[in-house]
């Protein structure tokens, strides 16, 4: 990595309050490309496994606690629609975190704001690890929701840093990094709750993540902010963004919608492998989501054809490819679903659709405005999470009173609207 690669000059955003209203290709808000902003350097290989480790460990946060929900409903004599609240609230959590904290990325030193993010998350999952209650494991969910989204700090924070050539590649390999935390974290938390404590595993999470700080304090480079517009007007720009660009609403809209069908299934998968004619432990649900580690292969597929295929009509066909292999994967699961064969089948196909459609979304998003990619990644996971707790919510809900046939009706709907939006918004 070169040398001068450790400090990225910042530059000031001009006034937002004054819509540029002029001159070819001027932008409303003053936040496009800038000198020294985006220089687009060669990334080390051990910085991108780096920055993709880590987006992973602290993405994973949010999902410890789906597998292990039948121990935690006997644990806090709680029925399934109370224990709900526990996944409910990390992703309405996440989703917060996403509109009120991602948005300091183009504000704060990047570095600097990674590592105290990932610190805090690490206290957080200590004390997750203590409670007593439902409703204080609920509160604390909801605060390592919340600052899980250092996540997405990190991923920006690589297609900041990667030659423009390069930039799809770097991200898909940022967001493998990442889409493997949210399956192995499924793995682990199923293994460690089944055969040691639930407890034990927030704790091991905390030590795990007080660890990555470290290291990402000695290892990140430091990339200064893009702008220096208030924290109130910081968020004011996001509102601007979404009326600005249809694209960034329709990207968010499609991957919501494939999202809420993802979590709806790995939310339930617990509940059903409990029975017939699977009789299966939480463990057993957390290992499937090694199966998903193939599917995961697609994000940086998709990254270097994004690459290759340069323009909006690229990334559209990767997104309704992607979106169709969702909706496939759903009617898969109810088809067999006495079939541990056929859940295997679903699940990699599911996974594959899922993240070739996230990285081309993202690649599409991030090229919008090179000045305001934290503020668009804001705007654009805000609305795949907010799909993502309502895909939980519904979800539980389907289950509760269809069982599975329910969970795989919703998501064969949301990932089929998904592809009608990309599909006719794209030709429109």
């Amino acid at each position: 990595m070169p040398a001068d690669i450790s400090t990225i000059p910042s530059q000031t955003t001009p006034d937002l309050s004054r819509p540029a209203t002029s001159g070819q290709g001027a932008r409303p808000y003053g936040t496009g490309r800038m000198p020294g902003y985006d220089q687009g350097r060669d990334l080390s290989g051990a910085l991108v496994l780096l920055m993709a480790a880590a987006a992973g460990l602290c993405v994973a946060s949010i999902y410890y606690n789906q597998p292990m929900l039948g121990i935690l409903a006997r644990a806090f004599h709680a029925g399934q629609g109370e224990i709900s609240l526990i996944p409910i609230l990390t992703q309405a959590g996440y989703a917060a975190g996403l509109l009120l904290l991602t948005p300091l990325g183009d504000r704060l030193e990047r570095r600097g704001l990674i590592v105290w993010s990932v610190a805090a998350l690490a206290v957080t999952l200590v004390l997750s690890g203590f409670a007593q209650g439902l409703w204080t494991l609920a509160a604390a969910s909801l605060a390592v929701g919340a600052l899980a989204t250092v996540a997405q700090q990190i991923v920006p924070m690589a297609a900041q840093l990667a030659p423009d050539n390069q930039k799809g590649r770097v991200v898909g390999l940022v967001m493998a990094g990442l889409l493997s935390g949210i399956l192995l974290s499924r793995t682990v938390s199923g293994l460690v709750s089944e055969y040691a404590s639930w407890r034990l595993l927030f704790w091991a999470a905390g030590g795990v993540c007080a660890a990555l700080a470290a290291v990402l304090a000695a290892r990140l480079p430091m990339v200064r902010p893009a702008t220096t517009i208030t924290y109130p007007r910081l968020l004011l720009s996001l509102l601007q963004l979404f009326r600005a660009h249809g694209l960034l609403r329709r990207s968010g809209l499609v991957q919501g919608l494939l999202f809420a069908g993802f979590v709806s299934f790995w939310a339930s998968l617990a509940f059903f492998l409990e029975q017939p004619p699977f009789r299966m432990g939480s463990s057993v649900a957390g290992a499937l989501g090694v199966i998903g580690i193939v599917g995961v292969m697609a994000a940086p597929l998709a990254g270097r054809l994004a690459d290759k295929w340069r323009g909006q009509d690229g990334n559209r066909r990767i997104i309704v490819l992607g979106a169709a292999a969702v909706a496939a994967s759903f009617a898969l699961f109810w088809a067999g679903r006495a079939s541990m064969a056929a859940l295997v089948a679903g699940i990699i196909l599911m996974d594959a659709g899922l993240q070739a459609s996230m990285v081309a979304n993202q690649a599409r998003v991030y090229a919008l405005d090179a000045g305001a990619r934290s503020r668009l990644n804001t705007v654009y996971m805000t609305m795949m999470f907010v799909g993502g707790a309502l895909g939980t919510a519904i979800g539980a809900q389907a289950f509760a009173h269809f069982g599975w046939a329910g969970v795989c009706g919703f998501g064969v709907t949301s990932s089929l609207l998904g592809f009608a939006c990309e599909y006719i918004g794209g030709r429109a």
